[in-house]
């Protein structure tokens, strides 16, 4: 009896070290496969994230098919096993075009999809809001790459004994380039903010057919519409701005530090008079006095256009201030706008109309300068900042995840 027992003893021990040897075999094999596939994730997530970051040229015109080749070459630069000794290159199955393992194309937050979409043409960022962008599949906005093992399959370390000799292995990512968000040091160039209600319209759209005012002296009823910023993110932000530290700021080379969307920033609706007059002069020896002075601006939200002393960053907008009235009383408007070059689709403005009141109504008519939220004809008033925002492609700025208020971001994003 006991010689039987020892012999089924020894069948048992066979068939457990059998047992063992294959979930071995499967966890050293299993862990390789993560290994390797975890790098074929790093090549395409670095070749979508480099393409995207160059998806449109320079100044946002256009979109760049060179992206697809920047893509293919950051991705094939990585290697996988490469503590083996024996580097294994990465596979792009690409060989030009929009096709293959790289493709420009349209991602859909609304969907979590990605189209493919040869398209050079940008879409207008304007009189559109951010959901119907997201829904636009001629919105090039975002670059898949896909990393392969298919011609040189990852070879199987135990699992041979199993009839596994080798696994074929792929791998994607998709990298999003959006809205200016989170703003990189010197992205804006002033420090004042804009409230992000008096550049959307009732549908949400932004729009650059409506211009609007910023009065400094918190004056709700003539439609403020921004204020003063120091920029300052830190826990002080409740406190407001520094009236030296906005004086300071003024054309100077913007935010010093990052700006951090979502994040509440230091503002102040109010009157700073040292920086309004530092502004005037900046705005005189930049212009003239006789054209736009176009500028980057950061957006904040702001209670029914009322700037508080901390406001939440959205994103930046690029406009074109086209006048300031001074801090003085000008009853006889003797001050009012004489001429002023075309702006977006507003062709230029030079009348000869003598009268200041009927001078300043027709600029106003002209460059459709309207209150908040009435809509009615922007009044002349002291110590105020007339702007529109613009209507053609900018320097993109920023890190993507800003709303559309028509600036490119220079950052991508993985969104898959």
């Amino acid at each position: 009896m006991r010689n039987d027992e020892r012999g089924v003893t020894a069948i048992v021990v066979a068939l457990v070290m059998f047992v063992l040897l294959g979930f071995a075999a499967l966890a050293i094999d299993i862990g390789h496969l993560l290994v390797v596939r975890n790098e074929l994730q790093n090549a395409a997530d670095a070749g979508a994230l480099a393409s995207a970051r160059f998806l449109y040229n320079d100044d946002g015109t256009a979109v760049n098919t060179g992206a697809n080749q920047i893509a293919y070459d950051a991705a094939t630069a990585n290697h996988t096993e490469t503590g083996s000794g024996s580097e294994v290159a990465v596979e792009v199955d690409w060989t030009g075009g929009n096709a293959g393992d790289v493709q420009r194309g349209h991602w859909s937050f609304a969907t979590r999809t990605f189209t493919p979409n040869a398209s050079t043409a940008p879409v207008d960022l304007w009189n559109v809001s951010t959901e119907a962008l997201d829904l636009n599949l001629n919105f090039i906005n975002a670059v898949r790459v896909v990393t392969r093992r298919a011609g040189t399959p990852v070879v199987s370390f135990f699992a041979t004994i199993f009839g596994h000799q080798d696994f074929q292995l792929s791998t994607d990512a998709v990298a999003y380039i959006g809205f200016a968000g989170t703003l990189l040091p010197h992205d804006v160039d002033q420090p004042i903010a804009i409230c992000e209600d008096s550049i959307l319209n009732d549908g949400g759209e932004y729009t650059c057919t409506v211009g609007r005012m910023i009065n400094s002296g918190q004056n709700t009823a003539s439609s403020e519409t921004g204020g003063w910023t120091s920029f300052s993110q830190d826990d002080a932000c409740t406190g407001g701005t520094n009236a030296q530290e906005v004086k300071d700021l003024v054309c100077g080379d913007g935010n010093p530090e990052p700006i951090m969307l979502g994040g509440d920033m230091a503002t102040n609706g109010g009157d700073i008079q040292s920086a309004f007059n530092q502004l005037i002069q900046c705005w005189a020896d930049a212009t003239g006095k006789t054209q736009p002075w176009n500028v980057t601006l950061p957006v904040i939200t702001c209670q029914g256009n009322n700037v508080g002393t901390c406001e939440a960053v959205q994103g930046a907008v690029n406009l074109n201030i086209i006048w300031i009235t001074e801090a003085g009383e000008d009853p006889s408007y003797s001050n009012a706008p004489t001429q002023m070059a075309g702006v977006g689709q507003f062709v230029e403005w030079s009348p000869s109309i003598p009268d200041g009141q009927t001078r300043w109504n027709s600029f106003a008519a002209h460059f459709n300068l309207q209150n908040v939220p009435d809509g009615a004809p922007a009044p002349y008033v002291k110590k105020s900042i007339y702007f529109l925002p613009d209507c053609t492609p900018h320097e993109p700025a920023g890190g993507s995840g800003g709303d559309n208020f028509g600036v490119l971001a220079r950052i991508p994003v993985l969104v898959e």
